[in-house]
């Protein structure tokens, strides 16, 4: 890999594989919580949000779900709720060199908080 950018990075590839999960998973936070969404949306939504951090550099996979359970069926032509950090679960894994970065968003019940956190690093 030629990471051009790599030279203004200060730290181990371990640590810059989290850095690089960190921004992608609060760019997800930031740009779609309050998306406008209904029953039948979320498989293009989390396909759309997927595909978005795809294009990312040292995306190496991503699974985003949104809490089906959560999502109240409405009826009329207020039939919509908008996406929270409630409803998303997402698995991220990041490359960078040799090292894979397994990381989660998800909701954490007993902190009421949509907590994003390092699950493990390897070495492959």
């Amino acid at each position: 890999m030629d990471d051009i950018a790599s030279k203004y990075f200060n730290c181990s590839d371990r640590e810059r594989a989290v850095f690089e999960a960190g921004i992608k998973l609060g760019t997800i936070y930031h740009q779609f919580i309050g998306t406008p969404l209904n029953v039948s949306s979320l498989d293009t939504l989390e396909k759309a949000i997927e595909e978005s951090i795809k294009v990312q550099p040292f995306v190496y996979d991503v699974k985003v779900r949104i809490k089906r359970e959560m999502i109240k069926k409405k009826k009329g032509i207020y039939k919509y709720q908008t996406l929270t950090g409630e409803m998303l679960d997402i698995e991220l894994k990041i490359k960078y060199n040799n090292i894979i970065a397994a990381c989660r968003m998800e909701y954490i019940k007993e902190m009421k908080y949509p907590l994003m956190y390092v699950e493990e690093i390897k070495e492959e």
